[in-house]
């Protein structure tokens, strides 16, 4: 086996035992926490830096768009690592670490749901809005990796990738949101959620 394939095995294999110890029962909770916001009608706010900076928006439009789509009542998502021009301000006049709380102190309201994506669990600015958030008594998920660090204390629900590799905390990030939008459009749309024949007759 070459260098390469092993780094291939290598890398697979570890994401395949980092899905098998992830607490189902966590993801459960997850996919319970965005049925209750939509049915009460909150907003849910995602964040985080860098590739879970990539991650929130992802996860935003796919409750925007995907599970929302052809539903008269629909989900309320803001990323709040969008708005660049209100980033750069904060963290310039105020402090990077009060990226996410600054903007958190404008909107969230009882109902409402936190998420915090960090692959440390340690990333001052996502330890402190999510802080903010659980003393505003606002329901918030945890998505870290690693030991779990600082947001794996607060948050009411956690999503912990245990590999000590960044990258595959990304992955298993990234899948869980994407699980958690399969379960959440199979309660609202019924039993087919992967929207086959609209991708399947797409011209692009």
């Amino acid at each position: 086996m070459s260098r390469t394939q092993e780094t291939i095995e290598w890398y697979l294999n570890l994401v395949k035992e980092t899905i098998d110890n992830l607490d189902r029962t966590e993801i459960e909770k997850a996919i319970s926490a965005y049925m209750e916001v939509y049915n009460h009608e909150g907003t849910i706010y995602i964040f985080g830096n860098g590739g879970s900076a990539a991650s929130a928006t992802h996860a935003c439009g796919d409750f925007l768009k995907g599970a929302s789509f052809g539903l008269e009542k629909r989900f309320r998502v803001m990323s709040l690592v969008d708005n660049l021009p209100a980033l750069m301000a904060i963290a310039n006049d105020v402090s990077y670490d009060d990226i996410f709380i600054e903007q958190l102190k404008n909107f969230i309201k009882p109902g409402d749901l936190v998420i915090g994506i960090s692959g440390s669990g340690n990333s001052n600015n996502v330890v402190k809005a999510m802080q903010y958030a659980k003393d505003m008594g606002v329901k918030t998920i945890s998505f870290c990796g690693y030991k779990g660090g600082k947001i794996s204390q607060i948050g009411d629900v956690v999503i912990h990738s245990k590999a000590l590799d960044m990258e595959v905390a990304e992955d298993i990030h990234m899948m869980v949101f994407n699980v958690i939008k399969k379960e959440v459009m199979r309660q609202l749309h019924g039993e087919n959620p992967s929207m086959g024949d609209v991708y399947d007759n797409r011209v692009n």
